[in-house]
């Protein structure tokens, strides 16, 4: 991690939530989704609040080996929002307590405010990550 990650990183993210991005499309293959309004996922608008902070970081991270990974979110979804809008997710970064990270998150579809929350995020070390996955994956074919 870089000197510069501090708590006071601000970033804006706009998206225009396309169909692919609606309840329906969320889980293809489950007729209750599909079954469902048309309208901006929440599983979606969780995505695009943590990439708003991923983008945030990014530049504060000695990448491509530090990464970061979502923990924990505490967000509401407020209103609905259908395809063609465009969302405004603004991010800052509130803490850092070694390489936990904690953000303030708001977003907004132009008519109304849809989410506003917390989400924290852990940065990792890629290779380290990716070997205990890998030590997971095993497990749990030795498992079968």
């Amino acid at each position: 991690m870089k000197d510069s990650l501090q708590p006071g990183i601000r970033y804006e993210h706009r998206f225009v939530v396309p169909a692919s991005k609606t309840v329906p499309a969320l889980y293809p293959e489950a007729a209750e989704f599909v079954a469902m309004p048309e309208v901006f996922a929440t599983g979606f608008l969780v995505g695009l609040l943590e990439w708003a902070c991923i983008c945030a970081i990014n530049p504060h991270l000695d990448g491509p080996q530090e990464q970061s990974v979502g923990t924990h979110i505490d967000v509401s979804h407020e209103a609905a929002t259908p395809p063609g809008l465009e969302v405004t997710v603004k991010v800052e970064l509130l803490e850092v307590e070694g390489k936990k990270l904690v953000f303030a998150v708001e977003a907004h579809d132009g008519i109304d405010p849809i989410s506003r929350g917390r989400h924290e995020r852990f940065v990792i070390n890629r290779e380290k990550f990716d070997a205990r996955l890998g030590t997971k994956k095993d497990k749990a074919v030795q498992a079968v």
